[in-house]
């Protein structure tokens, strides 16, 4: 067991510090709220990948490779929902670009006010993006099994292989939030958040565009 979960931290190190939707999502919420918010995105990319999981342990995430219907629901669904936050991000920027505010020019806790709400938005993001991605199911199920050991119980080893992976987000999604939001501190410049904006948000519509297009071709 111990030269499999090894061996499985190592495959699951390489693909989780790869970029993708959620590393995009927590780089762009601190970049734009600050490491706080981008922390929460990020517990709720984690309570995502604590559900699929426990549902990959539990033999749940088999519905989606069995049920073409389950699977492009929960496709379609995760699509709209990345481009619902796609337009919210260019939306935002285009707010910005007519008032903006120079960091040093606002108030003291001008945003204390909103602080607690922009963490609560920030861990709702990170829970949608994960949740309605059915790629993120179809991994732990199909990369887990392959490191699972003979006469090992499926169950104990899911959810072991799944905390080393939710480790090893959490270190990643730690990093980069913090170099996210020093390189924004250093920047200081509206502009620049506003470009993480924008740029973000043509992101989210392309993955969204990838998600639909891969199911097709599937389906076909």
């Amino acid at each position: 067991m111990l030269t499999s979960a090894l061996a499985f931290a190592g495959v699951a190190a390489l693909i989780n510090v790869t970029p993708g939707l959620d590393t995009l999502l927590v780089l762009r919420t601190s970049v734009s709220q600050g490491r706080n918010a981008g922390l929460a995105a990020s517990v709720g990319i984690l309570a995502g990948c604590l559900v699929w999981g426990f549902a990959t342990a539990v033999g749940l995430t088999a519905l989606l490779t069995a049920s073409r219907v389950a699977y492009d629901t929960l496709r379609v669904a995760g699509a709209a929902y990345l481009v619902w936050l796609g337009a919210s991000a260019l939306w935002r920027s285009r707010r910005a670009a007519g008032s903006e505010v120079e960091p040093e020019q606002a108030l003291p806790g001008a945003v204390d006010g909103t602080e607690s709400r922009g963490r609560w938005a920030a861990f709702r993001a990170g829970v949608g993006t994960n949740l309605l991605n059915p790629k993120a199911g179809v991994f732990y199920m199909s990369l887990i099994p392959q490191f699972t050991p003979d006469g090992a119980s499926v169950f104990t080893a899911t959810l072991v292989f799944t905390a080393i992976d939710i480790v090893e987000l959490a270190l990643w999604y730690w990093v980069v939030s913090g170099a996210a939001s020093a390189l924004s501190d250093r920047i200081r410049r509206p502009a620049f958040r506003r470009r993480m904006e924008q740029v973000s948000g043509v992101a989210f519509f392309g993955f969204a565009a990838n998600l639909l297009v891969e199911g097709g071709r599937k389906t076909a």
